[in-house]
C-alpha cells in the first residue's frame, strides 16, 4: 500500500529517540492520496498504526500481512499506564476548554501520579505564525514525556510533523477523537463492537450525519484503490498513484 504500517506490539514502541506516532484508516488513506503534505506527513512517521479494519484487511489483501488494528484509544490508555509508573508528564493540545478540563478531571482520578499540560488553540483552517509560536512555547515549557495532538485529520498529523524536531517532547501522537472519547463528550463503542471489528459500525450509529460519508462513500473509494492496486499487481506493474483521469473520476463521484 505504500504506508510502513507499524505491525508489532505497542511495547515495541521506539524509545530511544524522539518519536512521531500517527494512525491510518480508511478515510485518511483516501485523503492522503489527493493530498500530497498530508501523505508525506503519514509516510515519514516513526510508527504508523493500524487503526481500522480497512488497512487491517488491505495489508493482507495487497501484501498478504497479517497484522491487528491499533486503535488511537489503544496506544492512549497504554502510555497513560506508562507515564503513571515513572510519575510521567503529558500534554494534550487541541479540542475545547470543556473538553481539556474533562480530561484533566478524570486523569486525576485514573492517573494521579501523571502531572498533565493542556491547551486550546484557535479554531481555524490554518494558523497563524503566532499561532504556532504560542502553541510551541506552552508545550517546550512544560517539557512533557508524551504530547497528545488532537484536531482531526489531516490537520495534526501535518502539524506534528511540520513541527517535529522543534517539540521538546518524546513522543508526538496524534490521536484525534480519542480526546473526545476519553473526556466522555463521545461515547466510544463498547467492547464487543471493537472485538469484532465492528467499531466503525458503532459510530455510523451513533453519529450517522457526521460519519456516513467517512465509513461509506470512502469505503467506496478505499476499496476502488484496493482493486486497482491489486490488479497492477497481478499484471506485474508496481502500484502508483492514481493517474489525473482516475482522480478527475474519484473526485466526481
Amino acid at each position: 500500500m505504500g504506508y510502513p504500517v507499524f505491525a508489532a506490539s505497542l511495547h515495541a514502541l521506539p524509545s530511544s529517540q524522539k518519536v512521531l506516532v500517527n494512525t491510518i484508516n480508511q478515510y485518511s488513506y483516501c485523503i492522503a492520496e489527493r493530498d500530497t503534505d498530508f501523505k508525506r506527513s503519514l509516510v515519514e512517521s516513526d510508527v504508523l498504526l493500524p487503526d481500522g479494519v480497512g488497512i487491517v484487511a488491505a495489508a493482507n489483501f495487497i501484501g498478504g500481512n497479517k497484522i491487528s488494528k491499533v486503535a488511537g484509544a489503544d496506544l492512549h490508555l497504554h502510555l497513560l499506564k506508562r507515564l503513571e509508573k515513572i510519575g510521567g508528564r503529558c500534554f494534550y493540545l487541541g479540542s475545547s476548554e470543556e473538553t481539556l478540563t474533562k480530561i484533566k478531571n478524570r486523569l486525576a482520578a485514573d492517573f494521579p501520579a501523571i502531572t498533565v499540560g493542556t491547551y486550546s488553540p484557535p479554531y481555524k483552517p490554518d494558523f497563524s505564525d503566532e499561532d504556532n509560536e504560542e502553541m510551541l512555547f506552552r508545550i517546550n515549557v512544560f517539557k512533557p514525556d508524551i504530547l497528545f495532538v488532537g484536531m482531526t485529520a489531516p490537520k495534526q498529523e501535518k502539524w506534528a510533523h511540520k513541527h517535529k524536531e522543534v517539540l521538546d517532547t518524546n513522543m508526538i501522537c496524534s490521536i484525534g477523537a480519542v480526546f473526545d472519547f476519553y473526556a466522555g463528550t463521545i461515547d466510544r463503542p463498547g467492547k464487543y463492537w471493537i472485538k469484532f471489528g465492528l467499531e466503525w459500525l458503532g459510530r455510523l450509529l451513533k453519529e450517522p450525519k457526521r460519519m456516513w460519508k467517512r465509513y461509506l462513500y470512502y469505503g467506496v473509494i478505499f476499496g476502488y484503490y484496493l482493486l486497482l492496486q491489486k490488479y497492477k499487481q497481478l499484471i506485474g506493474t508496481p502500484a502508483a498513484k492514481p493517474t489525473q483521469e482516475e482522480r478527475r473520476i474519484l473526485q466526481n463521484n
